[in-house]
């Protein structure tokens, strides 16, 4: 099997997507995706239909999730993929970070009602079709339908980031963790869009250092939000530290995505992907 057009990044309403897993299938195929993960942020529970759909469609399907977890107090995301859905290391895992996600969700609400925006965290659960993944995006949603800004990202700028009024501090899982429960389960970890990370030079070593150490094997060299300019570094990253290379949309929805799924340039051809570890 030799795909040309995977994408190892998206999500579903089972997390902050907007369509529904046999939806996004679609749109996958649509776009010519010839290899697909569905990725919803710390939640199993969207790839059976995802798997359905896509197996009518002849699309090849790939197991995925997207951890959070937190590095010397820097939020990052690993990618999951390729790994045994009923694991009880993963399944138990990504339980807990379910859980913590409803208490921030209701501090979020409370430090959001201290500045004069009551009724948020009620407001966002009419956007969330999964109740124990309620996320920052749900709450944008809503800030959006109630006129505080006029997008999606404008709310994060100036309500949701850190150091913002309704943005709340959690503790997530550690990247031992993580990277535990996906290998634990016999899949293939991978670090999420680097570029969206506030890491110096310094520290992205250190943070990847930790990362190959613990047994991750992979990076996000395209991705849906990162610059030709971040291709070039993490293409190089990846030479440096023997990863293979991984690409992904982060598509959540025709109207909030850095761009559509399978969408995206090519890797650079040097580069091993990802997909060689799993099919």
């Amino acid at each position: 099997m030799q795909p040309s057009n995977f994408d190892f990044h998206c999500h579903s309403r089972v997390s902050d997507g907007l369509l529904p897993p046999d939806e996004v299938a679609r749109r996958a195929a649509g776009n010519g995706v010839d290899l697909w993960a569905l990725t919803d942020h710390d939640d199993l529970g969207g790839l059976a239909d995802a798997r359905t759909a896509a197996e009518a469609l002849g699309l090849p399907f790939v197991n995925g999730v997207e951890i959070s977890i937190e590095w010397h107090e820097t939020p990052i995301h690993i990618v999951g993929l390729g790994f045994d859905a009923a694991h009880p290391a993963l399944v138990d895992g990504l339980a807990g970070l379910r859980q913590g996600r409803q208490e921030r969700a209701r501090r979020m609400g409370e430090s959001l009602a201290a500045i004069g925006i009551h009724g948020v965290y009620e407001g966002a659960l009419a956007y969330v079709t999964n109740p124990n993944l309620i996320s920052r995006a749900h709450f944008a949603r809503y800030l959006v339908s109630i006129g505080i800004a006029r997008d999606v990202p404008g709310v994060f700028q100036h309500y949701l980031a850190p150091g913002k009024p309704g943005y709340v501090d959690h503790r997530w899982a550690g990247l031992a963790d993580a990277v535990g429960w996906i290998r634990a389960a016999g899949g293939v970890a991978v670090v999420a869009h680097p570029g969206r990370y506030k890491l110096s030079g310094a520290d992205m070593q250190r943070f990847l250092d930790e990362f190959k150490d613990l047994g991750g094997a992979a990076i996000e060299v395209v991705s849906g939000s990162h610059s030709p300019d971040h291709v070039l570094h993490f293409a190089r990253l990846a030479r440096r530290y023997a990863f293979h290379a991984s690409r992904g949309s982060d598509f959540h929805g025709p109207e909030e995505s850095y761009v559509d799924l399978g969408r995206l340039a090519a890797l650079p051809q040097d580069l091993k992907p990802v997909w060689r570890l799993i099919v």
